[in-house]
């Protein structure tokens, strides 16, 4: 069963997930808040495996929220739903740790699929905002002073690999901009995600973004 909080300042529509999520069978609404300081309190009692949460609410916003309750609470996935598709609020949400990004008006069926896939580790990012965090991620500029440790073992070879798919390129692109074979890219793509700790190239470009390895 995957035990969820949701988060939303608008009574409207944590109403309406709570009858939406309840048709799913293997899913429980335990918790609502209605800002993010609700949210990380209730995080902390309830221990879900999956936060919906809301972006602009008042008292503490949901980027504040994520950030606090990935810090403090790492086994409660974030997925963000939210009526903001602002490239500000998209980068910051993912940068506090949000593991998806979700707009409002997803269909009822691909919400409750990244619900799941996000209790199970997976990334889920609305194809509206895909683009922008792709070509955010690729310009170096954007990733100047947040160098971290993560991906400190990624070869210089790597490194080109992983520019590449954050800029969008598919494996035969990857291999002809190289000068290299498909198996080749290939694998330095299962090494990749076999160093970053992820399953698909949304998750690495994430990553990327997140700690900078783009730059």
């Amino acid at each position: 069963m995957i035990r969820l909080v949701l988060c939303d300042d608008q009574l409207i529509v944590t109403e309406g997930l709570r009858i939406i999520l309840g048709s799913a069978s293997d899913m429980s609404v335990i918790g609502i808040a209605h800002d993010g300081a609700e949210a990380v309190d209730l995080v902390a009692q309830l221990q879900p495996e999956v936060v919906l949460m809301d972006l602009r609410m008042p008292v503490m916003n949901g980027i504040q929220a994520t950030r606090k309750i990935c810090e403090s609470h790492p086994q409660s996935r974030v997925l963000i739903l939210t009526t903001y598709d602002d490239d500000e609020w998209v980068f910051d949400a993912i940068r506090a740790g949000a593991a998806g990004y979700l707009l409002k008006d997803t269909p009822r069926d691909q919400l409750i699929a990244a619900i799941r896939g996000t209790a199970a580790g997976a990334t889920h990012i609305d194809p509206n905002v895909a683009g922008k965090l792709l070509k955010h991620v690729a310009h170096p500029e954007v990733t100047a002073g947040v160098k971290s440790s993560v991906g400190a073992d990624l070869s210089e070879r790597e490194l080109d690999v992983l520019r590449l798919v954050a800029d969008g390129l598919s494996n035969a692109e990857i291999a002809e901009r190289l000068h290299l074979s498909k198996g080749t890219v290939q694998n330095y793509m299962s090494t990749l995600f076999a160093k970053l700790d992820v399953t698909d190239r949304t998750q690495a470009a994430i990553l990327a973004l997140r700690h900078g390895l783009v730059g």
